[in-house]
């Protein structure tokens, strides 16, 4: 989730920009010049009011005189920076002092500019511009990072997790299951005569088959389960806590989601049918996450053998138990 405080306005919109001055001509001389070049200003009369306005969000810059009745302009600065975190918010200390004790102190908490009073028009507005370029480019870093983020563990057709992620998260479910002595159930699902759909209704149709099985997937588990999409027309489900009884019943309400209504194509509704695999740590034969993927693909395959559209639960080697699939 991308924070308010760091948030790239639209294209197009002007900056926002937060002038926090206790000399109220000062304070409306500088918003007033910044208003005239096309800024959207906001202002505070103290520091308190200031972090309030930081706070609500919306903001690209803020301009802060150091000295201030209560919350002066060091501390202020100091808590702003503790508010955006990880975020970018610039801010210009403004000053009467043109000592270098105090640039140096302004710097070290944090500040990204300093500018002493009396200041020349052009050099706060360039500064003030320099900044807000520097902004833009780290807030269009900083969304270029999250969607990278996003595209290495979603599948980009379903939205679904990918098959990277899905390794990873079952790698640490497996050994939480493990650390905790509690259950683990992974249940693979496919959906039956996949190709039939490709080959007779075209590729559109079959991509819009997989989007919409996800989305009943997602709405037939808890929040704390796992879906990804293992490949082509498969899906995992990986069910934290679950014990047998309690895997069989999620398999029988997915199956249930995603054959109980017809789904769109272009030649009009059609009904899907997918069949399920279903498999639970603890058991005799399964000491690993590599081998609860293998028992439920076991078990998926068998309920492909069987005939499709059914659930097929691994229990040990050997052995399959068939529920009716309704």
């Amino acid at each position: 989730m991308v924070d308010t405080l760091s948030s790239t306005p639209p294209v197009g919109a002007p900056p926002r920009v937060l002038v926090a001055d206790d000399d109220a001509l000062t304070r409306d001389y500088i918003a007033n010049l910044l208003r005239s070049h096309g800024m959207d200003v906001e202002t505070a009369d103290d520091g308190q009011r200031a972090i309030a306005k930081v706070r609500d969000g919306d903001l690209d810059i803020v301009l802060l005189d150091i000295i201030m009745p209560g919350l002066d302009g060091l501390d202020c600065c100091r808590l702003i920076k503790g508010i955006v975190g990880d975020g970018f918010l610039p801010i210009v200390l403004l000053t009467a002092r043109a000592d270098t004790d105090s640039r140096v102190t302004g710097l070290r908490i944090g500040a990204d500019d300093y500018v002493c009073k009396p200041f020349d028009e052009r050099e706060l507005l360039a500064r003030v511009n320099n900044l807000l370029r520097i902004k833009r480019m780290h807030d269009r870093i900083n969304e270029a990072k999250q969607k990278l983020s996003v595209v290495a563990v979603q599948d980009e057709l379903t939205s679904l997790y990918n098959y990277r992620y899905l390794h990873t998260r079952l790698g640490e479910e497996f050994k939480r299951a493990e650390r905790y002595r509690e259950p683990l159930a992974c249940v693979m699902v496919d959906i039956d005569h996949f190709k039939q759909v490709n080959d007779r209704h075209g590729h559109d149709a079959g991509d819009g088959i997989l989007r919409e099985v996800a989305a009943r997937l997602i709405r037939a588990v808890r929040e704390i389960d796992v879906v990804a999409r293992y490949g082509g027309e498969e899906f995992l489900l990986v069910l934290p806590r679950t014990n047998f009884s309690g895997a069989l019943a999620v398999a029988e309400r997915v199956w249930r989601a995603v054959g109980s209504e017809p789904m769109s194509t272009p030649s009009g509704p059609k009904k899907i049918s997918i069949s399920l695999g279903v498999a639970v740590y603890p058991s005799r034969d399964i000491k690993n996450k590599d081998q609860l993927l293998k028992a439920s693909d076991r078990a998926l395959h068998q309920a492909k053998h069987e005939g499709r559209n059914r659930i097929c639960v691994f229990q040990h080697q050997g052995y399959m138990f068939r529920p009716e699939a309704g």
